[in-house]
């Protein structure tokens, strides 16, 4: 299915597995480098709630504008040394890509001249919301959603775009009943059958798009997936080894961005670029304590370990006691980039004194955060290698997780609810029912999928 495949993790040894340096840098067009053994901050902001529309527009814009200019100064105040601006866009700009490419030459703009009066290196990431979601899609490859996806990333990256990211949905449509039901069956299904496939055939034509505009592919995230399972974990609604388990399994998926030619940076609102990195080397872009303005989480400092951009995940342009909400959010990634970058600068044992104070403060709340331990991390990875299609590696990654899991609240290492521990027993017993035959599983998911909202014609299934 795919073009390149992993058969060994990027890194010989742990102790290269830190934040800021990755095995395959990004170099930007300005020479900025990501991975290369500096954390950058990705300010990542959106409209305060407004309708957006034609006659809107102007106000749109002039708000991204605004924005921009406030962010671009909080940065340079604070010799921040380059940083990553990403614009989520809105439904409204991608179903008029032209929209979309309106904001991006808007903030392009203004970044681009920080960088010649100031010097402040910068680059933008645009990430098309992914309307494919909506029930009028015809189908996932073909047909109106799907072009005005293609055509925003085209237009975006002519615009001024400097990378391309998508949270993609291929397999959401089964995977909500999912995490609903506690089904990690059908959970492999979604991610390592309908999600892989789906990657493969949305990645293969961003990296042409990519290619041809002379912008970086960068990465998907597993957002509307494993960041679902986990804000329904956090609720109560599921068990917390559920939504970690789904989080492992989302690697594979997300793996496979890169398998079709994505460079990085892996998108930050998906944690499982961890994984990523470790098995392709590519710098990815996580998300911690300064997300918590768009959505509260246990995993606040783990997921520092190995960022090499680091995210707010999304703020709306409201106003706070100290100014609009990008400029703090701003604020905030600078200092927690320039402990990580002071740490790095000290020495390599401060840096990896510093990765595992991150790792040790989370991981042994929450069975989410301790799936994102570098050691576990190593550990699942090479389970996920040894296996050849996205369906066979999600398998493994989950039966891998729960082993991790299972061994590490015998060891006391993490604490669960102790009406959770059977949801390991559960998880397994539906796992190894699964059969080896891809076909076979297939077959027999279609037949449990039957609803309103999963068309397998649209998958060409």
């Amino acid at each position: 299915m795919s073009s390149k495949t992993f058969e060994r993790l990027a890194y010989d040894s742990i102790d290269d597995f830190i934040f800021g340096i990755s095995k395959k840098p990004v170099t930007c067009k300005n020479g900025m480098v990501i991975g290369g053994g500096t954390v950058y901050p990705e300010i990542n902001f959106t409209l305060p709630p407004m309708p957006v529309t034609g006659e809107t527009m102007p106000e749109v814009v002039s708000q991204y504008r605004q924005i921009i200019e406030d962010v671009c100064k909080r940065a340079y105040e604070l010799y921040v040394p380059g940083f990553v601006a990403e614009i989520e866009l809105l439904p409204p700009g991608t179903y008029n890509p032209g929209w979309g490419a309106e904001i991006t030459k808007a903030v392009r703009e203004v970044m681009h001249e920080y960088e010649a009066k100031y010097g402040l290196k910068s680059a933008l990431r645009i990430t098309p919301v992914d309307i494919r979601e909506d029930s009028r899609s015809p189908h996932m490859w073909k047909g109106s959603h799907w072009e005005a996806v293609m055509e925003t990333f085209r237009l975006c990256a002519e615009a001024g775009a400097d990378m391309l990211a998508i949270e993609s949905i291929g397999g959401k449509d089964v995977h909500d009943e999912a995490n609903i039901y506690c089904e990690i069956d059908k959970s492999l299904f979604a991610l390592g059958i309908l999600g892989a496939r789906d990657m493969s055939r949305l990645w293969g034509e961003i990296c042409h798009i990519a290619a041809e505009t002379g912008t970086i592919a960068s990465g998907d995230t597993a957002c509307g997936f494993a960041n679902t399972a986990m804000v329904l974990a956090d609720r109560g609604m599921i068990p917390k080894v559920f939504s970690a388990v789904v989080r492992v399994i989302s690697a594979v998926r997300s793996l496979v961005a890169v398998e079709e030619g994505a460079v990085g940076p892996h998108k930050d609102c998906g944690y499982e670029g961890v994984y990523v990195k470790a098995i392709t080397g590519i710098p990815v872009s996580m998300e911690g304590r300064s997300s918590a303005c768009a959505h509260l989480s246990p995993v606040g400092n783990i997921a520092a370990c190995a960022a090499d951009l680091w995210s707010n995940e999304s703020v709306q342009n409201i106003k706070l006691l100290a100014g609009m909400a990008p400029t703090v959010s701003m604020e905030q990634l600078a200092y927690d980039c320039r402990l990580m970058n002071t740490s790095s600068q000290s020495g390599r044992h401060n840096a990896l004194m510093l990765r595992d104070w991150f790792c040790e403060s989370d991981s042994r709340y929450d069975p989410q955060a301790y799936v994102l331990r570098p050691d576990v991390v190593f550990a699942i990875s090479k389970e996920i290698i040894k296996e050849d299609t996205p369906f066979r590696r999600s398998r493994a990654a989950a039966l891998a997780a729960v082993d991790e899991l299972r061994r590490a609240i015998g060891r006391g290492s993490v604490i669960i609810d102790s009406r959770e521990s059977s949801w390991l027993d559960t998880m397994e017993a539906q796992l190894e029912s699964v059969p080896d035959d891809e076909e076979q599983f297939i077959a027999e998911m279609l037949d449990r999928c039957e609803t309103d909202k999963f068309d397998p014609k649209k998958y060409d299934l």
